[in-house]
């Protein structure tokens, strides 16, 4: 499943309210073992175009 979020979150980087929208999806998706992976990828991926929405998703979970 990771693998597929990953794929999903690729195609709709072009747009952030879709973007969005997908990380939320994932974060329900993926397995609790999986997210601390999860989490570096997206930042490695994604950090430059949407930094605040990933502190958003994942500042949450580690709270």
């Amino acid at each position: 499943m990771l693998e597929y979020v990953k794929t999903v979150l690729m195609k709709v980087s072009f747009d952030k309210a879709l973007f969005e929208k997908e990380l939320r999806k994932s974060l329900n998706l993926i397995l609790p073992a999986e997210i601390k992976e999860f989490k570096a990828w997206c930042y490695r991926t994604f950090a430059n175009m949407y930094e605040s929405v990933l502190n958003k998703y994942f500042v949450k979970l580690a709270g």
